[in-house]
């Protein structure tokens, strides 16, 4: 079975970090392209970051540049997002997902994990 599972999430003050991990199971990591999104109440999913396999070439959404770093440890068959400096509006539930097609931050993807929430408070 094909499996995705984050972990990481939690309550934190603004300003703060979070480091995010998903770990795949059921499959080698190192052939998928993987992608986190998020999603606040009431609203769409997001794309937030993309990394891909070989060359581990790395996608940020515009609201998250120079605050969020995705790498993968694919001996450990685990992708991480290090969140820094977070904000209140950073608030959602994450998600990662796996795809063997390169869909950068489009919602596509054809593996997802169940979700991790993050709370950001002010």
């Amino acid at each position: 079975q094909l499996q995705l599972v984050e972990s990481g999430g939690g309550l934190v003050q603004s300003g703060g970090s979070l480091r995010l991990s998903c770990v795949a199971s059921g499959f080698p990591l190192d052939a998928y392209y993987i992608a986190w999104f998020r999603q606040a109440p009431g609203k769409e999913r997001e794309g937030v970051s993309s990394i891909s396999t070989i060359g581990g070439r790395t996608n940020y959404a515009d609201s998250v540049k120079g605050r969020f770093t995705i790498s993968r440890d694919d001996a450990k068959n685990t992708v991480y997002l290090q969140m820094n400096s977070l904000k209140p509006e950073d608030t959602a539930v994450y998600f990662c997902a796996a795809d063997r097609v390169d869909k950068l931050l489009y919602l596509m993807y054809d593996i997802w994990g169940q979700g991790t929430q993050v709370t950001v408070s002010s």
